[in-house]
């Protein structure tokens, strides 16, 4: 998406990324985004699209609840050095988009896809044939766009283009419901995938999450 700026699209991402995850709609901040998610070890998470060293800081020295995420649109080692003790590193990730296109599609012989949609989420699974789990994906509806989400392969059904199979699934679901455009934050491993089938890598993104040691909250 030539010419969106990072906090829109960052917007766009989590207006999909709520109604796939069913989280709570977004509050406003001067820096972003404060969003409910309600898990025991994701009670709520901080969007931050242009992350500065003062918001930062501010937000971290306000924070005593573990479980409280950061997701900061930026390289780790710009953000790394303003976070305090008690904050875990999860690996980086890649904001990316799509135009969607109609995709063929194919099934590994020994393989089956089902696909469904309630509540505004499509989701693909791939099983063996004899029902084991293979892969699975979701994409949420937002608009004009859509949102994918938890995408993966079980470690035992890898490099055999499950994968790809979910992602071209999800493509057409989406193109057929009337988006036109794709978003998704990818794990480094996830990157390579996507890239390979035309997404395009606009920022990287820190993510970190809040839980104290005793020795850090000595």
């Amino acid at each position: 998406m030539p010419g969106t700026r990072i906090s829109e699209l960052v917007r766009m991402w989590i207006d999909g990324w709520i109604v796939s995850r069913g989280s709570s709609e977004p509050v406003e901040e001067p820096w972003g985004w404060t969003i409910d998610v309600g898990q025991p070890k994701h009670v709520a998470r901080h969007v931050l699209p242009e992350p500065t060293e003062a918001d930062v800081r501010k937000i971290v020295a306000a924070t005593s609840a573990p479980g409280t995420w950061l997701k900061l649109f930026a390289e780790d080692k710009s953000v790394l050095p303003w976070i305090g003790p008690g904050w875990r590193r999860d690996l980086p990730g890649f904001l990316m988009t799509r135009h969607l296109a109609p995709e063929r599609t194919g099934i590994p012989a020994g393989y089956t896809l089902t696909g469904w949609t309630r509540g505004g989420v499509s989701r693909v699974l791939v099983r063996t044939r004899d029902g084991h789990f293979a892969a699975r994906g979701q994409v949420a509806h937002s608009g004009a766009h859509v949102v994918v989400d938890q995408v993966e392969t079980a470690a035992e059904h890898r490099r055999k283009g499950l994968g790809a199979l979910v992602m071209r699934t999800l493509h057409n679901t989406a193109y057929e419901a009337g988006a036109r455009t794709g978003l998704l934050v990818g794990t480094p491993e996830g990157r390579a995938l996507y890239s390979s089938l035309g997404w395009t890598t606009h920022s990287p993104m820190a993510s970190l999450w809040y839980e104290p040691s005793d020795t850090d909250q000595q």
